[in-house]
């Protein structure tokens, strides 16, 4: 529909424009942004939660090189003791939101109109042509400042150090903004380059994959933005939700742009998402879908204003969600940490047993462990720690992961675990069972779980956001 306005001076353009300017106010009430600070002091449970990682997790990570299996690790800075910094690292970062999807879906206009950037000189770039052609990380400081990847993956106070292995030209592609902003104080938010599949991936000059899955791997809340207009699924995308397997739990999609076609159309379009999604997400519980037009400019006349305002406040009811429970889910995720550290000590463990009980006087060392490296099951490496332990055999790492952990780790570089003791710091083994089992449960019990206060008026709280760690 198009309308005509009489305007007689500068002040009535003003007027004219504030007419399409959408409502915030259950933007500010639903991410709470008018509330202050909240009383809960989560800082002595986090330093809790630093002092178990230190003194139960790490040293195991360490002795036996865990890192080097996983190629990832909790970050925490090398001469770095507890009482160095307030943070340390991912143990006590905030909440991240990731962005993804492809190019000129409104990702960018997404995160301005969550923060109210809109005609502000802090609002990212966007534009019907590709523009985001960063990884640009949005979080909070006292003032407005623009931060080069270079410098954010050289400072240790932050969490992204880890970046500097993509590379130079990576680092030329990652760009921080600091805003002085009250959703960033409890949240980071990532926009990420939109996928273009008639551009080959080599061309950007650095592993665009493996940057999207360190991503992945950090984030609370991945959003995967589409645009109506744009539904084909090629290689790229392809490829970046195979990264998102066993990452369902944490998947939003978003068909943004939705008042920008009639209602029988997008129906239709709605149905087309889910038949090119199908294949890609292979799970009984698909991601929620959110239908909506996330930017300030008001909804088309005639078309579902009620419906997209209800789906944009179950959103923001589930970014709300993800914050308040930051706490219970960074626990449960050092838990989960400590439980593949612990599996894969006691497959290195495993490995030198077998090794030392089929070494002779005579015998060659390296063809020996060859044998035992090329066929484990032959020597019951997988199956002994299975029928000896609490672990389940869905958490076992690939055991072709092993040979090339080997090829870099000489098993003779290793001690047993019945050696990994001190009269002064205990077993190591002990120690991180004591956390699993005891000290990381005992400190999810302990914080008081906080009344929702999700607008149930609204949404109905039909699909109240879940915890991803917690089971049902």
């Amino acid at each position: 529909m198009i309308s005509f306005f009489l305007i007689d001076d500068v002040e009535d353009v003003e007027d004219v424009e504030e007419v399409f300017r959408r409502d915030r106010s259950h933007i500010e009430k639903t991410l709470r942004l008018t509330d202050e600070k909240p009383a809960d002091d989560y800082s002595v449970a986090l330093q809790k939660l630093r002092k178990i990682y230190h003194s139960s997790i790490k040293p195991m990570e360490l002795a036996y090189k865990y890192n080097e299996l996983r190629q990832y690790e909790i970050t925490a800075y090398h001469g770095r003791t507890l009482a160095d910094s307030a943070t340390d690292g991912e143990i006590t970062s905030k909440p991240m939101v990731l962005f993804l999807g492809p190019w000129s879906v409104g990702k960018s206009s997404m995160i301005n109109y969550l923060l109210g950037l809109d005609e502000t000189p802090h609002q990212l770039y966007t534009g019907a042509e590709p523009t985001t052609s960063e990884f640009t990380v949005v979080m909070h400081g006292p003032k407005l400042k623009t931060i080069e990847g270079i410098v954010m993956a050289a400072d240790s106070a932050r969490s992204f150090s880890p970046l500097e292995k993509f590379g130079q030209n990576f680092l030329e592609k990652l760009i921080g903004i600091e805003i002085p902003h009250k959703l960033l104080e409890r949240v980071t938010l990532v926009d990420t380059p939109g996928i273009i599949e008639n551009r080959k991936q080599q061309e950007r000059g650095y592993p665009f994959n493996d940057v999207c899955q360190w991503f992945i791997d950090r984030a609370d809340l991945i959003f995967v933005v589409f645009d109506p207009t744009k539904l084909d699924v090629g290689l790229e995308l392809e490829m970046l939700f195979q990264q998102l397997k066993g990452r369902e739990s944490q998947i939003r999609i978003i068909l943004n742009k939705a008042d920008s076609m009639a209602t029988q159309e997008l129906m239709r379009v709605y149905g087309a998402l889910f038949w090119s999604l199908a294949p890609l997400i292979n799970v009984t519980e698909p991601p929620r879908v959110y239908v909506s037009s996330f930017w300030p400019e008001e909804y088309n006349q005639d078309t579902h204003k009620e419906l997209f305002l209800r789906e944009e406040i179950s959103l923001l009811e589930d970014l709300t969600q993800v914050i308040e429970n930051r706490l219970e889910n960074k626990i449960a995720f050092i838990r989960q940490h400590a439980i593949r550290v612990r599996i894969h000590a006691l497959l290195v463990d495993r490995y030198l047993h077998t090794y030392k009980d089929k070494m002779t006087f005579f015998s060659d060392g390296e063809l020996v462990f060859k044998d035992i490296l090329e066929d484990p099951d032959k020597f019951f490496i997988f199956k002994s720690i299975l029928a000896k332990t609490n672990v389940s055999k869905f958490d076992l790492p690939n055991r072709d992961a092993y040979k090339d952990f080997f090829g870099v780790n000489p098993i003779t570089s290793f001690k047993l675990l019945s050696q990994q003791c001190s009269y002064m710091a205990g077993c190591v083994l002990e120690k991180i069972e004591k956390a699993i089992t005891h000290e990381l449960p005992d400190l999810l019990s302990s914080i008081s779980k906080k009344p929702s206060n999700l607008n149930c008026d609204v949404t109905g709280c039909g699909e109240a956001p879940k915890n991803r760690y917690k089971k049902h």
